[in-house]
């Protein structure tokens, strides 16, 4: 197998390098107005980056809070599908999860709605933990560092044929599935 130069490293000759936006949707959240009470404790989930602080598994259902149908209509917030891969872009920048079903999420997200042909949603939540770092450091904010939408869509990353994309994502959860397992069972 041959290998190449790109400017995300070196990578095999037959993997790609491209921009988030080639292989997904990029998708800001919102928050409905705190004051209006029909806005919340409703039945659909809204996950904040404070959600994910001490979270320590691939897939997410609900977070502290829920808002009504009324909320989510009268919000920036949006109805992200099964399978989105929830990016926390401030406060802190990297928390990562992939919605097991749909959810919502505040203005602290960067979400990645995968295009199934290009690109497969765990392959992309395990190389945007690798990638954590480097999205920091193209942070900007001065009261506090935040990743913009601009920012995560001309993120580029490697991408591999989809079926390579598979294989690493089984071989990485079936890790991950036995380390949850462990932590379940030290509970």
């Amino acid at each position: 197998m041959g290998f190449k130069n790109t400017e995300v490293g070196r990578i095999p000759n037959h993997w790609d390098v491209l921009k988030i936006e080639n292989i997904g949707c990029v998708v800001g959240g919102g928050t409905p107005r705190k004051s209006v009470n029909d806005y919340w404790n409703g039945t659909i989930p809204w996950i904040t980056p404070k959600d994910l602080s001490n979270y320590n598994r691939r897939y997410i259902s609900h977070g502290d809070r829920n808002i009504t149908q009324e909320g989510l209509d009268n919000s920036a917030t949006k109805l992200l599908p099964k399978g989105t891969v929830l990016f926390s872009s401030r406060a802190p920048i990297g928390y990562l999860a992939i919605a097991e079903k749909e959810v919502c999420t505040n203005q602290g997200f960067k979400s990645i709605i995968c295009d199934k042909s290009k690109i497969d949603n765990t392959f992309l939540y395990y190389l945007m933990k690798l990638k954590k770092t480097s999205l920091e450091n193209i942070a900007n904010g001065s009261t506090f560092k935040e990743v913009s939408g601009r920012t995560v869509k001309d993120f580029k990353i490697p991408v591999p044929p989809i079926n390579e994309q598979k294989s690493i994502s089984e071989v990485l959860s079936s890790l991950d599935d036995k380390i949850e397992t462990n932590n379940v069972s030290v509970k």
